[in-house]
C-alpha cells in the first residue's frame, strides 16, 4: 500500500471562498508541496471523519474560525526597487494647499541632520493641484529653500520639480534634445523654471544626485516587501527594470531569506529602445530566483495627463497632450509585435484616449497566438476607444485608488480641470469595461499610491476614498461589484497575464489570504480595516496575525487605533 503524502498545511474555517464562483464554504483548506491537495467540507459527520484523515498527515494545523480565506490578493502594478528613487525623503501625499506644502517643506529642513544648504532636501508625492491655474514651477521655493537643492517627485512619478540651485549643478539648460516626448519646462525667457517632464528630463538631474548605499536599498526592499505581505499580498507584478543593479539587490535580499511576496518582473523598453535593446530584454526572459521571475515586457506609450504628457485625441485644457512618448509610434508598434512573435506577454501604459486607441488596435492588429497583452491605466476614453479595446481582446489594468485619491466629483483637481468635465467624466471606466466583457486587473502602481489591497478593493466599490463617506464619488456608476473588485486582484489579474490562478481549488498555487471579514459581504469601508489573519505564500505562513483573534479584537477597536 502507498503511504500517504504528508500535507504541510491545513487551514479551518467557517469561510473559505471556493472556486471559481467565490462559493462560501465551512471547510478546510489541505496544502503540499506549495499546492492545494484539497478543500474539504466540515458540516457533517461524514466530511468531518474526512477532515481529520487529512489533519492527521500534517505538519501544521491552524484554525482561523470565522475568518474568510480568499484567494492570494496580488497587486498588478508595483514598483517595489525603482521606487525607492521616487519615495524618497517628505511624502507630500494628501497635502492639496500651496501654503501648507510650503510650511511642511520647512518643518521638514529644520529637522535634517546637516546644516541648511550643505545637503539634498527630498520629498515626493506632490500634487499638481497646489499650483492652481498658474504655471508649474519652482517659485514654490521661494524665501523658503533658497540656494538650497531640492528634488521633489510629483505624485504620478513622472515629473520632478527642483530647485535652481539643483539645475546649476547638473547644468541642465532648457535646450537638451531627449530620446522621448519628455522636456524640460522653461519660462518665457528660455530659462528652466524647475519642472522635468517624464524620466528622460527627470535623469537629467538624477545623475547628480547622492545615492542611497546598496545596503539601504536592500533594506528598504525587505521591509516594503514584509508590509505589503502584512497587508495581504501574495504577490506583485514589477513594471520596470529601472535599477541597472535591480539582479543584484533581488540576489542579496534572497541570501538573507525568503522574500515576503513573490515578484512577477516585467522589464520596461523605452522610447528609442533600438533592436539590440529588445533583444537584450527577450534574452532576460526567465531569470528567476525562488520568489522573483522575470516574464513579460513593460511598454510606454505616452505620459501623464496631469503634467500635460498624455497623448489626447483633443488638446487639454492647456493646449497640451498632443504626442506619444515615443517620437514615433510605429516603433513602439514594433516592438510590441517583436515580443509577441516571441510569444512574451506585454502591458503597456496608456493613459490619454489617442494612447489607448492606438494600443488597443495595435494589441487588436497582432497574429493571435495566444499570448495576452494588456493596457495599463486607461484614465479617460469614450465609448468608440472602450469598443477598440473589446475588439482588440486586450486584458486592462486600472488602479481605482488614483481616481479616488487624485480627481474631484467636482472637477476642481488638476486632472479634471486639464481634461474638461466631458472628457473628465469618463474616468476610469472599471464598471464599463467588466460589462463590456474585458479583464480588469487591478493595483496600486505603488508609490504612485498606497499598496493595501483592502482599501483599493474598497475604494474600487465606492469611488473615494475608503473610510471616507465625507467626500462625493468621482463617476459612481462606474463602482464595481465587491465580488470583481475581489476578482481584479486575483482570478482577474492572473488572467491578464495569460495565465490560471487566484482560485482557491485542488491542484492551484498554495497562495492565501486570510482575512478577518468576508471581503464579498462587509461593507466596503469596514473591509479597508479589516485585520489580515494569514498571509500564505506558495504553501508557507509568511504572515501570522492569529493575535486578533486569540486576543479578542473587534473591527471597532482597529479602526480607533
Amino acid at each position: 500500500m502507498t503511504t500517504p503524502e504528508p500535507i504541510d498545511l491545513v487551514i479551518f474555517s467557517s469561510s473559505i471562498l471556493h472556486g471559481e464562483a467565490l462559493t462560501e464554504t465551512a471547510g478546510f483548506v489541505a496544502i503540499s508541496n506549495g499546492r492545494i491537495a484539497h478543500v474539504g467540507r466540515t458540516d457533517g459527520e461524514q466530511t468531518a471523519n474526512a477532515a481529520a484523515e487529512w489533519t492527521a498527515r500534517a505538519k501544521q494545523v491552524i484554525d482561523v474560525g470565522e475568518a474568510t480565506v480568499c484567494p492570494g490578493l496580488i497587486d498588478a502594478h508595483i514598483h517595489p526597487i525603482h521606487g525607492a528613487e521616487i519615495a524618497r525623503g517628505l511624502d507630500l501625499g494628501g497635502i492639496t494647499e500651496l501654503d501648507d506644502v510650503r510650511a511642511a517643506l520647512v518643518r521638514y529642513a529644520a529637522s535634517r541632520p546637516h546644516a541648511a544648504g550643505s545637503d539634498w532636501l527630498f520629498a515626493w508625492g506632490l500634487d499638481p493641484v497646489i499650483f492652481g491655474d498658474t504655471g508649474f514651477n519652482n517659485s514654490l521655493f521661494d524665501g523658503i529653500l533658497d540656494d538650497e537643492l531640492v528634488f521633489i517627485t510629483l505624485f504620478d512619478g513622472h515629473a520632478s520639480l527642483v530647485s535652481d540651485a539643483a539645475l546649476k549643478l547638473a547644468g541642465v539648460t532648457g535646450a537638451e534634445k531627449l530620446p522621448s516626448t519628455g522636456y524640460v519646462g522653461v519660462d518665457q525667457l528660455g530659462k528652466p523654471n524647475g519642472m522635468l517632464y517624464e524620466m528622460a528630463a527627470q535623469e537629467l538631474v538624477r545623475g547628480v544626485l547622492p545615492e542611497l548605499s546598496f545596503e539601504q536599498r536592500v533594506d528598504g526592499l525587505e521591509k516594503l516587501l514584509r508590509s505589503m505581505a502584512e497587508s495581504g499580498l501574495v504577490a506583485g507584478q514589477m513594471l520596470d527594470f529601472g535599477a541597472p543593479d535591480t539582479l543584484e539587490v533581488l540576489e542579496a535580499l534572497e541570501r538573507r531569506g525568503e522574500l515576503a511576496i513573490r515578484l512577477r518582473i516585467s522589464p520596461w523598453v523605452m522610447p528609442g529602445a533600438t533592436e539590440e535593446d529588445l533583444k537584450a530584454m527577450l534574452a532576460m526572459q526567465g531569470r528567476h530566483g525562488r520568489r522573483w521571475h522575470v516574464h513579460g515586457i513593460k511598454l510606454m506609450m505616452d505620459g501623464t495627463i496631469d503634467n500635460g504628457t498624455a497623448w489626447l485625441f483633443e488638446p487639454d485644457a492647456h493646449g497640451e497632450s498632443l504626442h506619444p512618448l515615443w517620437h514615433d509610434p510605429e516603433a513602439l508598434a514594433a516592438a510590441m509585435k517583436f515580443f509577441h512573435d516571441h510569444r512574451i506577454p506585454t502591458t503597456t501604459h496608456a493613459i490619454g484616449d489617442q494612447a489607448v486607441s492606438f494600443v488597443a488596435r495595435t494589441i487588436g492588429a497582432l497574429p493571435k497566438n495566444g499570448t495576452v497583452h494588456r493596457i495599463e491605466h486607461i484614465e479617460s476614453i469614450p465609448d468608440s476607444v472602450l469598443a477598440e479595446i473589446i475588439n482588440a481582446g486586450a486584458a486592462t489594468s486600472l488602479q481605482p485608488t488614483h481616481c479616488a485619491l487624485y480627481s474631484r466629483a467636482d472637477h476642481t483637481d488638476n486632472w479634471s480641470r486639464r481634461l474638461g468635465s466631458e472628457r473628465a467624466n469618463h474616468a476610469w471606466r472599471t464598471r464599463d469595461l467588466r460589462d463590456a466583457g474585458a479583464i480588469v486587473a487591478l493595483g496600486s502602481d505603488w508609490p504612485i499610491a498606497p499598496f493595501d489591497p483592502r482599501a483599493i478593493i474598497a475604494s474600487a466599490q465606492t469611488r473615494r476614498p475608503a473610510g471616507r463617506p465625507d467626500v462625493e464619488p468621482v463617476q459612481p456608476l462606474q463602482a464595481l461589484s465587491a465580488r470583481a473588485a475581489l476578482e481584479g486582484y486575483t482570478s482577474q489579474y492572473w488572467r491578464s497575464v495569460g495565465e490560471e490562478g487566484g482560485i482557491v481549488e485542488i491542484g492551484a498555487r498554495a497562495d492565501l489570504t486570510v482575512v478577518r471579514h468576508n471581503p464579498l459581504t462587509t461593507a466596503p469601508d469596514e473591509f479597508a480595516q479589516t485585520p489580515v489573519i494569514l498571509t500564505v505564500v506558495d504553501g508557507e505562513v509568511v504572515v501570522d496575525g492569529r493575535q486578533v483573534l486569540t486576543a479578542g479584537v473587534t473591527l471597532d477597536s482597529v479602526q480607533g487605533a
